[in-house]
């Protein structure tokens, strides 16, 4: 039997997770190639039905003319226009042509990275995420103070364009800020991916704090098959992103493990939501 005194023992705790969530401004979105459709425009409306906030927006990998996918002025007006009739935001880009030129030693690497940072600034995509796997992927000291002195000069071009970029590897949180400090770009931030971080052995609710919002540009949600069933403490982790007072995106990067991406995407979304109120 529900007593009067154990409503009133309850109600601190309720009320303190509705100030929590009603503080927050952080913002959940879903990346394009997890809904399988990786620079296609299609992408913007199935996200907002779904109930995203946002959608992030693959850049290419194969080059077109030799420039990036969406190094198209029509294209671009057409993911605005999407995105404005749709009520969503164009939460982040993703150079994803540098799953095939290595951003640690192809010289061509630079460019993609300079021609993606006007693209990102035309969608008011805001963050720009780099990817380091794979053959890609960054090891040695050797590599994070090559990244950290390629990046100077696209830092700078970077702030001017107010993007940011972002760091997505499988190094630590200690690593990733010996390369933003190398740069001596304020627009060089960590892209923190918890599901990578998890697997590459990393203590993410300890890393997360210990970065803090001006060092975090965006984070990737994700475990092994759906959210809240493997091994990482989700609500802990929300707790961490929320304590921080981030107001940016979290981007679900989840798979589809019933094979209906709509059915998967709309659980891990209400899972989320569940935890941030």
């Amino acid at each position: 039997m529900i007593t009067r005194r154990h409503l009133l023992a309850a109600a601190p705790a309720a009320l303190a997770a509705t100030a929590w969530a009603k503080k927050s401004k952080l913002r959940i979105g879903v990346t394009d190639w997890n809904l399988r459709l990786s620079g296609k425009i299609e992408a913007v409306e199935l996200a907002a039905r779904l109930g995203f906030q946002g959608v992030e927006v693959s850049l290419g990998r194969t080059p077109v003319d030799g420039k990036l996918h969406l190094d198209n002025a029509e294209l671009q007006q057409q993911y605005l226009a999407a995105a404005k009739k749709q009520k969503i935001a164009l939460a982040g880009t993703c150079l994803d042509i540098l799953h095939v030129n290595c951003g640690k030693n192809d010289k061509l690497a630079l460019k993609w990275i300079a021609d993606g940072i006007p693209i990102t600034k035309k969608l008011k995509a805001r963050v720009m995420l780099m990817p380091f796997f794979g053959p890609c992927a960054l090891a040695t000291a050797a590599d994070f103070d090559y990244v950290g002195d390629a990046l100077r000069e696209l830092g700078q071009e970077a702030e001017k364009a107010g993007v940011l970029l972002g760091l997505e590897n499988t190094i630590s949180a200690r690593d990733n800020v010996r390369i933003m400090e190398r740069s001596r770009s304020k627009a060089v931030q960590v892209y923190y991916d918890v599901g990578n971080s998890t697997r590459a052995g990393h203590d993410i609710l300890a890393e997360i704090p210990w970065l803090g919002a001006s060092r975090i540009c965006q984070f990737h949600l994700k475990d092994q098959g759906y959210m809240g069933e493997g091994k990482i403490d989700f609500p802990e982790v929300m707790k961490r992103i929320m304590d921080l007072g981030f107001t940016g995106f979290a981007n679900l990067e989840t798979g589809s493990p019933s094979k209906s991406i709509e059915n998967d995407m709309k659980r891990n979304l209400n899972f989320v939501r569940g935890l941030i109120g």
